[in-house]
């Protein structure tokens, strides 16, 4: 949420209004169909504002989950952070965030994910299989937290 409100604001705050100031300079300059500031200028105010609705639609419609909080904290749901072993016992370690959030680098796992999906309710020792582009894999759930 933090992060859309950031972005939001420095769109909002800054940038559009450069933007403004730069396409009102160049419709004072005269013939605008071959004015390459006063187009380029509309474009962007125009992509400006696209992500603008669509900043403010998300953030209208997020609600911010505390995972501390979480009262069945035995069970993975959003927020936690589950230890998985596979077959080979590889382990690997993820964190179930918002899809806005997602880093699969860092290990944070987008809610609606094809991993995050086969783990929702499941609980320690659980087997999953986890359906992915590159065929199934099973996975066992080794441990649950919520920071």
């Amino acid at each position: 949420m933090a992060a859309l409100k950031a972005r939001y604001d420095h769109l909002l705050g800054k940038e559009r209004p450069e933007i403004v100031e730069i396409v009102s300079w160049a419709a004072g300059n005269g013939d605008r169909s071959e004015n390459g500031d006063y187009l380029y200028g509309r474009k962007r105010m125009r992509e400006i504002d696209r992500e603008l609705g669509h900043l403010s639609r998300r953030m209208k419609s997020l609600r911010v989950v505390d995972p501390a909080n979480q009262p069945d904290k035995q069970r993975v749901f959003f927020g936690a952070t589950v230890e998985l072993a596979d077959e080979d016992d590889g382990r690997k370690k993820i964190t179930l965030v918002g899809d806005d959030e997602q880093d699969a680098s860092t290990g944070r796992i987008g809610w609606s994910s094809p991993m995050a999906k086969a783990l929702k309710g499941a609980s320690v020792g659980d087997l999953r299989v986890v359906r992915l582009p590159g065929g199934a894999k099973e996975w066992e759930v080794m441990a649950i937290e919520y920071a």
